[in-house]
């Protein structure tokens, strides 16, 4: 049995400023024949940012085009812009046997988990609310209104980790020791989904 058989979505989520785009890029270091989605947004980009690279970057025209045409697997709007998971992207990688990455808010995972039965859902998590708000705060991308925002957004995301399969605290400087744990997450769940299929 190979790990092809088994394909999986591997949904990464978790609150604004917990690190998930500093795990994503750890981990395709790994250099492991995964399929990373790129999302769509109407955001944007951010210097050194390049469309199809970090993101897929659209007008709210061509953004609400692809939404009527049923081109994402999820979306929705978040702090102000738009976001979605390109159904093609999931739907050939898996279909090619590659398990895939993808990266959504909280809300967005369960919405994926409906869309992918078998979707596996990971969340990312601070060691604790305050150095959460710290890391935030240290970012010095928000200010006022939005950072208090950003800040109850994050504080409600946080109570909803029991809603995931797998909870990975990112200590701060302990990068490695985060994608490590993901990275026997996928291999678990494979060996378990390969054991079911061989009996």
């Amino acid at each position: 049995m190979t790990d092809q058989a088994h394909p999986l979505l591997v949904v990464i989520s978790g609150p604004s400023g917990v690190g998930k785009d500093a795990v994503l890029e750890r981990m395709k270091r790994l250099e492991r024949p995964w399929h990373y989605v790129v999302t769509a947004t109407t955001r944007a980009p951010r210097p050194g940012e390049r469309d199809g690279e970090e993101y897929i970057f659209l007008d709210t025209a061509r953004f609400e085009e692809m939404v009527t045409q049923d081109r994402f697997l999820e979306h929705a709007e978040v702090y102000g812009h738009r976001y979605g998971v390109p159904r093609d992207q999931v739907e050939e990688a898996l279909r090619s046997g590659r398990d895939v990455i993808a990266k959504t808010d909280v809300q967005g995972a369960r919405t994926l988990r409906a869309a992918v039965p078998g979707a596996t859902l990971v969340f990312i998590a601070a060691p604790s609310m305050e150095e959460l708000e710290a890391r935030l705060r240290g970012r010095k991308t928000d200010r006022g209104t939005d950072l208090r925002r950003r800040l109850k957004t994050a504080r409600e995301e946080m109570e909803r980790q029991g809603e995931f399969d797998h909870v990975v605290v990112n200590h701060q400087g302990r990068l490695e020791e985060t994608v490590a744990a993901i990275e026997r997450i996928i291999q678990e769940t494979k060996r378990r989904a390969a054991g079911r299929g061989a009996l």
